[in-house]
């Protein structure tokens, strides 16, 4: 049958396209395998905990004895297999979720340790290391320091062992996605293998995992090997692309209610905070989410193939194991990174006549150019792609609702960057 949907492109990209196509079959029939079994798994946790209408309806005011709350929590917790969780739209962001463990677990001389290397932007301001805003963990004289990670983008298990013995850490962080790092994202069995490797040298501190970009990419969740709290965001894999905001953590039942204290008011903790017209997104939302980030798995390995097959450096590489949304594509110039990013703009579903534009954005210390044609603001579990204006001119692809619309998008600002005025 004729593929009408790529008939307005050159033969050169058509063929190619094709070619991706049967190359990519097998990891597609692997990630639908994925998708079905994480599906069930969520559909067991909604039976086993009895959902009904009503908790569906949501609560105002101060939120007391809001049911579907605290059912919506429970089915978190059952699913990371966690003794507790908080689910909340009142958690902005990821980042957010990520401060609340932080400010919830660590006081005054207390040291906060990354083992995988420099964590995310947006965190460095939040540990005071970049940007000069008030209210960091530097400035409530919580320390950090972090273990640079092998050439490789493995971790320097050798030099972290030293680190390790210094009494003033707390907590030990990993950041599971690679954020704006060049390195590879961590799999769940190198996650494992971190947390044993944790454990064998200290058995005090907190082992926190950010799992933002994670959720129901693999089989498996770092909680089930023993990280003691973990957080992610709603509109990210989480929240399928319906939930409009929200966040979550999971984790030891302690550690929890500290987050609930630090999140809303001490005695308040996690029992407080209206859910009004939220609880039906963020139900559905975790329902349909290992669909949904599937089909942007299955998105992401189209984009690696086919960006590779014209040339450019990829990672991860379309046939590399996949434990999170996130596909890197160096394009060499900032030139390129704003013509990639302004096709994908004109082939989403939202502000599709919006050229992006670098800026300077908050939390971030380069310019910013980001394509995000989303149906909620920021979301990344929809398609977009984003990325620093510096060497070496990387964009971060991520998300995407539906296979087609990836494929769709993907391809036309292949087109639209590298075909298009090829001849001409």
């Amino acid at each position: 049958m004729k593929k009408l949907w790529m008939e307005h492109f050159p033969e050169e990209l058509q063929q190619k396209i094709s070619e991706v196509e049967r190359q990519i079959e097998p990891q597609i029939a692997e990630i639908e395998q994925r998708q079905l079994y994480n599906q069930g798994r969520v559909l067991n946790c909604f039976k086993a905990h009895r959902v009904a209408e009503e908790d569906l309806v949501g609560s105002t005011g101060y939120g007391y004895d809001d049911i579907g709350r605290e059912k919506l929590d429970a089915i978190y917790a059952d699913y990371f297999q966690s003794d507790d969780a908080i689910v909340k739209p009142q958690i902005m962001s990821g980042t957010h979720a990520i401060t609340t463990a932080f400010f919830a677990v660590l006081r005054p001389q207390d040291k906060l340790f990354y083992l995988t290397g420099m964590p995310y932007d947006t965190i460095q301001h939040v540990i005071g290391i970049a940007g000069d805003e008030p209210g960091t963990l530097k400035d409530f004289q919580i320390n950090f320091d972090y273990q640079p990670l092998l050439e490789d983008g493995e971790v320097d298990y050798e030099q972290a062992i030293k680190k390790l013995q210094d009494p003033a850490i707390k907590m030990v962080a990993l950041q599971r996605s690679r954020g704006y790092a060049v390195r590879k994202s961590f799999t769940i069995e190198q996650l494992k293998k971190m947390i044993e490797f944790i454990r064998r040298i200290r058995t005090d501190v907190v082992i926190f995992v950010d799992n933002c970009y994670g959720e129901f990419s693999e089989i498996h969740e770092p909680t089930e090997y023993g990280a003691d709290l973990m957080a992610g965001s709603l509109y990210k894999n989480a929240g399928g692309g319906i939930a409009k905001t929200g966040g979550y953590l999971v984790g030891r039942k302690d550690l929890i209610h500290l987050a609930g204290n630090r999140l809303n008011s001490p005695g308040s903790g996690k029992n407080e905070g209206a859910t009004i017209g939220h609880l039906r997104d963020m139900y559905q939302g975790f329902f349909i989410a290992p669909h949904v980030t599937g089909e942007a798995i299955k998105g992401a390995i189209f984009a690696s193939a086919l960006l590779e097959k014209i040339g450019l450096k990829v990672s991860p590489r379309w046939n590399d194991p996949r434990t999170d949304l996130v596909q890197t594509v160096e394009l060499g110039s900032p030139e390129k990174m704003a013509q990639f990013c302004a096709a994908i703009q004109h082939f989403s579903p939202v502000n599709a006549f919006v050229d992006p534009i670098a800026s300077q954005m908050g939390g971030y210390e380069d310019q910013e150019i980001m394509a995000s044609g989303s149906f909620t603001e920021g979301s990344t579990i929809e398609l977009s792609c984003d990325g620093p204006i510096r060497p070496p001119y990387a964009l971060y692809i991520q998300g995407g609702l539906t296979f087609e619309h990836v494929k769709v998008a993907i391809s036309n600002a292949i087109n639209e960057t590298f075909f298009k005025n090829k001849n001409m």
